[in-house]
C-alpha cells in the first residue's frame, strides 16, 4: 500500500453527531452566520450518512492499537525538535458577501536562544488587512502553547478512549476513536475529542477537538473565539506524521455585531537541522620520561 504524504479533510456526520452530543455547543459557530465553508484547493471534503453503530471491531484488541499509536506519538513529538519548518498563521474575517473582508498573516519558524531553549522566530513581517480587529504577533503565542501530539503513552492514563468506527480518508484507511479525558485540572489542559488513526501503520493522522480545563475551553488566543480545530497531519521522509494544516471556524461577536472569522495554521518546508559537528578529540599528551 502506497504511504500517502497529506491527510485530506473527511469529517463524517456520525463524527459531528458524537462531538455534538459530547459538548452541546460544538455547532455554535454553524448556527451563526457563517464565511463559505468550502475548504482551500488543497484538501477534499467527502460526507458519508449517518452511522448509528460503530462498525465491525479492528483485528487487534483496542487497547493495543491505542498502545501503539502512542508509543508513535512518543517519536514523533522527539523527532519534530529535530526539523525546522515554515509556520504560517492566517486568520480572516468574512463579510456579508461571505467574502473575506481581512485577513492578518504571520509566518514563523523555529529558533534556539542561547540556552538552547525554543522559540518562534517571526520570518516575515506581518501583515493586516482586517476590518474589525487589531492583532500583533505577540497576541498569537498561545498558539505555540497547544499541544501537536495530545495522546503520548505518558497522558494514556488521563484520557478514555473509545473506538467508534473505520472510515478510508484518501487512500489510507482509518480507525476511529473519541478521546474524553477522565478528569479537568485547572493549570493543564486535556484534549476532547476525535483520532483518526492509519489502520495499517497505527500511527495518528488526523484529530479534531479542542482543549479544556476546569474553567471550559482553552482559546489560542484571549480575545478570540477559536477552541474547536480540525488538524491533518503530512508523512516527512516516509517516517513522521507532523501536523501541516490545523484550521477553526467561529463567529466574532463586536459590540453586537456577529463577523464570521477563521483561523488556518500551515506548517511546510520541513528539514532535517544538521548535527552540530562535533569537536575532534584532543589525543593525550606522552608523559615525558
Amino acid at each position: 500500500m502506497q504511504r500517502y504524504g497529506r491527510i485530506s479533510l473527511a469529517l463524517p456526520t456520525v463524527i459531528l453527531l458524537i462531538l455534538a452530543a459530547i459538548h452541546g455547543s460544538l455547532l455554535r459557530a454553524q448556527d451563526a452566520p457563517q464565511g463559505p465553508l468550502v475548504p482551500p484547493p488543497e484538501h477534499h471534503v467527502t460526507r458519508i450518512g449517518n452511522v448509528s453503530e460503530p462498525e465491525a471491531p479492528p483485528s487487534l484488541p483496542e487497547a493495543e492499537i491505542v498502545k501503539r499509536f502512542s508509543v508513535k506519538e512518543d517519536e514523533y513529538i522527539l523527532a519534530r525538535t529535530h526539523y525546522t519548518y515554515r509556520k504560517t498563521i492566517r486568520i480572516q474575517e468574512f463579510g456579508t458577501d461571505g467574502q473575506p473582508s481581512g485577513e492578518f498573516v504571520l509566518v514563523t519558524q523555529p529558533g534556539r536562544d542561547v540556552d538552547g531553549k525554543v522559540f518562534e522566530k517571526v520570518v516575515e513581517r506581518p501583515r493586516s488587512t482586517l476590518q474589525h480587529l487589531f492583532l500583533r504577533s505577540e497576541d498569537l503565542e498561545g498558539i505555540q502553547r497547544i499541544p501537536a501530539f495530545p495522546l503520548t503513552s505518558s497522558q494514556l492514563a488521563k484520557y478514555d478512549l473509545k473506538y467508534v468506527g473505520k472510515e478510508q480518508v484518501d487512500e489510507v484507511d482509518c480507525y476511529i476513536f473519541q478521546a474524553k479525558p477522565r478528569g479537568v485540572e485547572r493549570v493543564k489542559a486535556y484534549f476532547d475529542g476525535i483520532v483518526w488513526v492509519d489502520a495499517k501503520y497505527l500511527e495518528v493522522v488526523k484529530t479534531y477537538g479542542r482543549w479544556v480545563t476546569d474553567q471550559g475551553d482553552v482559546h489560542a488566543m484571549a480575545n478570540l473565539p477559536f477552541s474547536m480545530f480540525e488538524t491533518y497531519r503530512e508523512n516527512v521522509e516516509g517516517k513522521y506524521w507532523f501536523p501541516s494544516y490545523s484550521r477553526s471556524d467561529d463567529t466574532l461577536n463586536l459590540n453586537g455585531e456577529q463577523i464570521p472569522a477563521r483561523i488556518v495554521i500551515k506548517w511546510t518546508d520541513f528539514k532535517l537541522v544538521p548535527s552540530a559537528p562535533q569537536a575532534p578529540a584532543t589525543p593525550a599528551s606522552s608523559a615525558r620520561p
